[in-house]
């Protein structure tokens, strides 16, 4: 029996990209209020690295966390036991830590909340996604909401707005991601170094796990239009591919070198540079293909000063000012999105205004200290409420 008020915490993965980004700031204010957080990972990596050197009790264990390769018969009875033994898993922590609260990152955790429930414990899920379908899996999930979890937080409006009207209990909170930006303002632009590029040559690029919804073909598309149009252009790609998804990245290598343009565009994988990655960069590009909920990589590039384009998707319609930080951009719309980044490549000027406006705009509507104040509102009103 412990005599710490802890809190669990579940995360889909041990990787640094966006939500597993956000997931730590979560975790350091809750610290902060003086709780003691338990983390629950469902696979080794960064994340459980880090916090096993501040000392802060960290588990592996299979989550049973909900993709869409799973989404078949035989996918979603692999899930369910997954999700069985998690459970008889958390049940045997609890007899440790006697939790008092949960915390489940993204809705592809879902054991967290069935898991709360069942033992009546204060659960909320941090919602980071805004998924089209199938019908059943969005119904589904709606349902586990609404009897689980009263206050939800949804990562912007774009989200709040598509879960809410599927939800006939649940009212979800809205809180906007921030993440601490003085790397991102002092970084030194290391990539072009690195890369051997000349003074004059434009460098574009994308930061993104590989995955159906990310849009890296798109960007390849756009990219293949606009070296024939300006040699002087060079693309990067950096993310890794989800456990599964490595054909993905399979086929965008093949489409570099059928189309002949690899020596103007250079896939880097997995990065923890990200800051000296952004300073490098002339243009930074999200070509979401799928509703992208609030990407936390467009907090990173406009704190570093760097113009937007993005696609008219989930959050990024929040974050970018069109024609004052950035553009947005149809999904899929390869020619409008040569037609503005053709904008930007030819105007120097015009990528320094909008990269300012952006900077000056993520550090007064984006900042990490309205973020922390509101997660920390969100967690004692939901522990008054129980």
């Amino acid at each position: 029996m412990s005599d710490s008020r802890n809190i669990l915490f579940l995360q889909s993965s041990s990787e640094l990209y966006g939500s597993g980004k956000i997931f730590l700031q979560v975790l350091r204010v809750y610290q902060e209020e003086g709780f003691q957080p338990v983390v629950v990972l469902t696979n080794a990596g960064p994340i459980q690295r880090l916090l096993e050197k501040e000392g802060i009790p960290v588990y592996v264990q299979n989550l049973g966390i909900l993709r869409r390769k799973y989404l078949s018969p035989w996918g979603l009875f692999n899930r369910a036991q997954k999700n069985l033994q998690a459970f008889n898993f958390l049940t045997k922590l609890h007899q440790t830590y006697q939790f008092e609260f949960v915390y489940s990152n993204t809705l592809a955790v879902v054991i967290g909340a069935y898991w709360a429930n069942k033992k009546k414990i204060p659960h909320t899920w941090h919602i980071h996604e805004i998924l089209l379908g199938p019908k059943p899996l969005v119904w589904w999930l709606s349902k586990m909401l609404d009897s689980t979890t009263p206050h939800p937080i949804a990562v912007s409006k774009s989200v709040g707005n598509h879960w809410q009207s599927k939800l006939k209990k649940a009212k979800l909170n809205v809180i906007y991601n921030g993440i601490p930006y003085a790397p991102f303002l002092n970084a030194k632009p290391a990539l072009r170094e690195e890369l051997g590029l000349s003074p004059d040559q434009i460098l574009i690029g994308m930061v993104g796990r590989i995955n159906p919804g990310k849009g890296q073909g798109f960007f390849l598309e756009m990219a293949q239009e606009l070296i024939s149009k300006y040699p002087q252009l060079h693309f990067v790609l950096v993310g890794d591919p989800f456990p599964g998804y490595e054909p993905i990245l399979d086929e965008l290598l093949q489409k570099i070198q059928n189309e002949g343009i690899g020596q103007q565009v250079s896939y880097l994988g997995f990065r923890d540079d990200i800051p000296e990655i952004m300073a490098s960069l002339d243009i930074f590009v999200l070509p979401s293909t799928l509703p992208d909920s609030f990407p936390t990589v467009i907090l990173e590039a406009m704190a570093a000063g760097k113009p937007i384009v993005a696609t008219q998707s989930g959050g990024a319609i929040e974050m970018v000012e069109e024609g004052k930080t950035g553009f947005l951009i149809p999904i899929g719309d390869v020619n409008q999105g040569v037609v503005v980044l053709s904008q930007l490549i030819e105007g120097k000027d015009l990528r320094e205004k909008l990269g300012k406006e952006g900077q000056n705009r993520v550090l007064k509507e984006f900042s990490l200290e309205a973020f922390k104040k509101n997660i920390k509102n969100h967690l004692w009103q939901q522990l008054k409420r129980n």
